[in-house]
């Protein structure tokens, strides 16, 4: 199991912080190799089902995720958003949290623990590492996007 934890900041305000993390199919757009559609319809709630498809042809595989905390950001309160992965090869949790900060801007929490089904144990901390690395830079290019 492979557990990390990540922090961002923007100058952007939490409400449009948690907009642009939490707009599902944008993943796709600074994820590379993935595509993500969102199975249940809008607005996006507890129960809030979405698949990302990554990779190439028959070296693919779904990672559907579910929606089972979902607490905007508002009157000053930090939002939080928990994700339970649902999948067959990747299963376990994500959550993102998006904190005001000074200066009007935000605090963005990441935190995430994957299991990928038979990967050796020892391969976990790579993982862990190249998982934060790539949601790192899916965070900073979400936050940085219009």
């Amino acid at each position: 199991m492979a557990l990390f934890l990540l922090e961002r900041t923007s100058p952007l305000p939490p409400a449009e912080s948690w907009r642009r993390l939490t707009a599902w199919p944008r993943h796709a757009d600074v994820v590379p190799l993935t595509r993500v559609s969102v199975v249940t319809p809008p607005p996006t709630r507890v129960g809030t089902v979405f698949v990302a498809r990554s990779g190439v042809g028959p070296v693919a595989f779904d990672d559907p995720m579910e929606v089972v905390v979902w607490q905007p950001p508002e009157d000053g309160a930090p939002g939080r958003c928990r994700l339970a992965k649902r999948g067959t090869f990747v299963t376990g949790w994500a959550e993102i949290e998006v904190h005001p900060s000074d200066g009007g801007g935000s605090r963005v929490v990441w935190r995430e623990e994957l299991l990928v089904r038979r990967l050796p144990g020892f391969l976990d901390r790579p993982l862990a590492w190249t998982a934060r690395r790539m949601f790192g830079r899916a965070a900073e290019g979400l936050l940085r996007a219009g």
